[in-house]
Parts: C-alpha cells; structure tokens; sequence
C-alpha cells in the first residue's frame, strides 16, 4: 500500500510540474491550453471526486454524529484554507526587491509571487485529499479522487508560467517556483496517508476535511467569476451542508 500511496503522490505532484514544464516550453500558447473551459471541467471532474470519494464515505462511516462530523469537517477543511490564504496575503516575499528595481515593477512581482505562493497552498490540502483517500482501502476510489485532482493540476501548473515571466522574474526561477508547487503536493499526498494511518478514528472529519478543502478550492480559484466573493462561497458550503443533512435524515 505505501508503494501504491508513494507512486501516487509523485503523479499527483508529478503533473503539476509537468504542467510547468510545457508551459515554459509553450510561453506563447499557454492562454489558450488554461482557459476557463479546461478550468471548468477540471472543477467538475474534481466535485465529482470531493463528493463522491470523500464526502459520502465520510457520512457512511460517521456512526451516529456522522452528519455532525462531515459538516464540521467540510467547513473546517474550507476555514483552514481560508485561513492559510489570508496569511499568504500578508508575507513580504520580495522584502528587498525594490531597492534594486522601481516601486511599481517590485509590487508588481510581489503580487505574482503571492498568487504562486497561494497555489503552493491550495496543494498542500489537494494532496491531502489525494493521501487521506487511501485510508478508505478502497484503492480504486482512492485512486479516482488522486486522478480528479491530477486531471486539474496540468493546467494549474502551466497557469504559474506566464504571470511570472511578465512581471520580469528571470525564466529558470519562473520555472523552478513553478515546480516547487508541486512538491508541496507530494508532501501533503504522504502526510495524509500517514494521518489515517495513525488514528483510523480520525477517517470521517479527514475525509469531510479533505473534501472542504476540494470544494473551496472548486468555488474560489476554479469555476470561472466565482472567485470575486467570498461571501458567495461560504454561502454555498453552507447549503451544501444543509442539504446534506437534509438528505441524510429525511433520504
């Protein structure tokens, strides 16, 4: 099983460095291999897997708090990512870039850096959602949430290329940021996996957490326009949720 859960966080992590990798190698087409299309079918194929591979095993082995545990690990799992974000948005990453560059090229780059910083966080509960799967011994299902989330990472990693190349980050450190993301992922994978293995009564809310984390990341950076309020996706969670609980007690 840990072959299995080790070769299947390199994929994960894999694709979105190979994603990096053809779109520094394409700088010119990379507009149109990220397009909303391909993000949009991404995020289906990824709600798909968040509903599908954990948050409905997640209900079937809650016991009797089961609509309890999976609510709470749905908003939690979303409030972490939240939470993560927020402090991104803070950081200083280029704390000594404008002494040698104009104000305006420096909060320039600043910015992108931060968008790349906030991807490497967004990886960092996808892998965990790819690792947490295993927990379920269901390897084929496990193996469906990690190809949902590898199908979105190709075009996730050839999104990183071209902000960094225009905001005059040299080419090998556009491309080097652009990888490390990836790595964030095959940590996150193994971190998981380890997670459950060490409490199996940890499963239901890791499972309900690891979906949260896949549905924000759905509603806030994937599904096209749906990123510009928050307040729009947290609503959606919520009756997400209420509708879950609905169908759990009256289903």
């Amino acid at each position: 099983m840990l072959l299995i859960v080790f070769l299947t966080a390199l994929g994960v992590g894999g694709t979105t460095m190979l994603g990096s990798l053809a779109g520094y190698c394409c700088r010119g087409a990379t507009k149109r291999f990220s397009g909303e299309a391909v993000m949009s079918f991404a995020a289906g194929v990824m709600l798909s897997a968040a509903v599908v591979g954990l948050i409905l095993p997640s209900l079937e082995s809650g016991g009797t708090w089961a609509v309890l545990i999976t609510t709470a690990g749905i908003l939690g799992g979303a409030a972490f990512l939240l939470l993560l974000e927020q402090l991104a948005a803070r950081m200083q990453l280029l704390s000594g870039f404008g002494s040698r560059e104009d104000p305006e090229h420096a909060a320039r780059a600043n910015r992108v850096l931060l968008f790349v910083a906030a991807m490497a966080i967004h990886n960092l509960p996808e892998g965990l959602a790819a690792g947490v799967g295993f927990g379920t011994e269901n390897i084929p299902q496990a193996l469906a949430i990690a190809g949902g989330i590898a199908v979105q990472n190709l075009p996730e990693g050839m999104v990183l290329i071209a902000p960094m190349l225009q905001a005059g980050i040299a080419p090998r450190r556009t491309l080097l940021l652009a990888m490390s993301t990836g790595v964030v992922e095959i940590a996150g994978t193994l971190l998981g996996y380890f997670a459950v293995s060490f409490s199996a009564a940890m499963l239901p809310f890791l499972l309900a957490f690891a979906g949260g984390t896949m549905l924000y990341i759905i509603c806030q950076d994937m599904i096209p326009d749906s990123g510009a309020h928050r307040g729009s996706v947290c609503a959606l969670l919520l009756g997400f949720c209420f509708m879950l609980a609905m169908d759990y007690y009256l289903g």
